[in-house]
């Protein structure tokens, strides 16, 4: 399971708002969700979290979040939802790469969930690990369903009920499609690692398929100890679920075949039918009487994308027919390799060499310059690595490679630039469009006024909404627009540039990474050269 930035909900129908502190703050068993308990039966506190309310009035949350229910007659009956569970997980890279702490994390949590879920009793806690002890940092976000407040329309807020005290939050698709999106904008502007949360993942696992592998591998690691023990051979030790099993039956498949008919063929040798049903996959298997769509096996399984992959292949077996091979052997085709070689490197790590003899100078001691000199062996014998891994032949090549690379990555920068820009003009839109619809019983209840005078009082009693009215309109008049746009219509938009926007940043985080080794590589041959060449003028002064 791959474990980069997502983002979760959960709502829960436990009337114990206690539990969900009691979860955050002691140790719970990965497996069964219990609690840890102690040789005396006591409960065992988190080595370490961050835990923080919001509008609960200085009292405990369960306490708050139940004297809420009671005052508005909410959250009574066993069905109602009372809680609604966000969290937010980091890349586990984030922390050595980007700084990331747990202070910092749960910052971020506090402000994403004023921003986005005011008016709500919350609970934010920050935990520094995952279950399986991966690093990564994850924030959850606990909210009594109940709103407490009137707020602002937001822009995943579609009913204006939505907005008032007494009523209870709705997560719908387009709230999560919000979410998600406010997220990756959080990601991008804290300088994070970040995947594209809005268009699906290549491989969809659920929380129950993804327990399913943890219990599975420890049954397993648990049964080769004991073979290993006795001397037996280990004929596995990864465990694999069926449906992971089903994944690469069908990739294997897809690998293999050109058509659709191929790859159905394919899969039934190996005892998996394909069938097509409005225009979407299933996949049955032997062991099962009901197929398992597409859509729980990931983005990679869907129709579209298994039709694209069968046409790139067709395209591959036509190309690799039809090709000469002449030249195979020549010069011709080695300086093609290289060529190519230059832009897919093995990414090994290289850092600058020391100028020994400028830091003797500064007066670094002998110790330090034996330091340097077996350090400065090492990045020679790094860089010299990367250097035919690009295939440069010459410094001249590195340095036509540096500014070819560095223009890509100034032309990345350029067009976030703009996308931001765009998606800071889309949300001010939005923003108006929401605050004038949010206006729209005030406004019509002028309308309904009869005498002059009567408006006049009507305004006055009403003059907060008429100034955000005014406001807005004088906005669309400033910028031309006629015709208002849709919320829901503009945050697709916004929603379709901010995954641009990602899509674009992660290109320009390899192209710095790789302006920054390349510029190693030409410091450290710059170096070199110059070693190489004081070696020759003393050779000179020696003869």
């Amino acid at each position: 399971m791959k474990l980069l930035a997502t983002f979760k909900h959960i709502s829960s129908k436990n009337a114990d708002y206690g539990a969900a502190e009691q979860y955050l703050t002691f140790e719970h068993d990965e497996f069964t969700m219990k609690p840890t308990l102690d040789e005396n039966g006591r409960l065992v506190p988190r080595e370490d979290y961050r835990l923080a309310t919001l509008n609960c009035g200085g009292e405990d949350f369960a306490v708050a979040c139940m004297r809420s229910n009671l005052r508005y007659g909410k959250n009574q009956k066993r069905e109602d939802v009372k809680s609604h569970h966000y969290i937010i997980s980091f890349d586990p890279r984030d922390g050595t790469d980007n700084g990331l702490t747990v202070d910092r994390a749960q910052q971020l949590g506090e402000q994403f969930c004023a921003d986005h879920f005011p008016g709500h009793q919350a609970l934010i806690c920050t935990h520094p690990d995952g279950h399986n002890h991966t690093e990564n940092i994850h924030v959850h976000i606990v909210i009594n369903s109940l709103r407490i407040a009137d707020v602002p329309m937001l822009p995943h807020m579609d009913r204006p009920a939505d907005r008032k005290a007494g009523m209870k939050h709705r997560c719908t698709d387009a709230a999560m499609e919000y979410f998600k999106a406010e997220v990756m904008e959080m990601c991008h502007r804290e300088g994070l690692y970040q995947i594209d949360l809005l268009h699906g993942s290549k491989e969809r696992i659920t929380d129950r398929e993804y327990w399913a592998q943890k219990k599975g591998q420890l049954a397993l690691d648990k049964e080769n100890a004991a073979l290993a023990a006795t001397g037996q051979p280990v004929k596995q030790t990864k465990f694999e679920t069926d449906k992971a099993k089903l994944r690469q039956t069908i990739r294997q498949a897809l690998g293999a075949a050109s058509t659709f008919d191929e790859f159905a063929a394919l899969l039934l040798r190996q005892g998996v039918t394909v069938k097509e049903s409005r225009g979407r996959l299933s996949y049955l298997t032997p062991d099962r009487t009901k197929p398992i769509t597409a859509r729980k096996l990931g983005d990679d399984f869907d129709k579209t994308v298994v039709l694209a992959v069968l046409e790139q292949n067709a395209h591959r077996a036509a190309e690799k027919t039809a090709a000469i091979p002449e030249y195979s052997g020549t010069s011709k085709g080695s300086a093609q390799g290289e060529k190519s070689g230059k832009t897919a490197p093995k990414n090994d790590t290289v850092q600058r060499m020391v100028d020994r003899a400028a830091k003797r100078a500064e007066g670094k001691g002998v110790g330090y310059d034996r330091w340097a000199a077996l350090h400065n062996l090492k990045q020679m014998s790094a860089t010299m690595s990367l250097y035919h891994q690009y295939g440069f032949s010459s410094p001249e090549e590195l340095d036509e490679a540096l500014t070819a690379v560095n223009a890509e990555m100034q032309d990345s920068r350029s067009q976030i630039k703009t996308l931001e820009s765009t998606i800071r003009e889309k949300k001010e839109l939005q923003r108006h469009v929401l605050d004038y619809a949010a206006t729209k019983p005030t406004r019509d209840g002028l309308k309904a006024q009869k005498s002059d005078k009567a408006r006049r009082a009507y305004r006055e009693q009403h003059e907060s909404d008429f100034i955000i009215a005014d406001a807005a309109k004088r906005y669309f008049q400033s910028h031309g627009i006629e015709k208002l746009p849709s919320s829901k219509k503009l945050q697709a938009e916004i929603n379709s540039l901010t995954a641009e926007k990602n899509g674009i940043y992660n290109t320009y985080r390899e192209q710095r990474e790789r302006v920054r080794e390349l510029q190693t590589v030409k410091s450290n041959i710059d170096h070199i050269l110059r070693r190489e060449q004081s070696q020759r003028k003393k050779q000179e002064i020696d003869r």
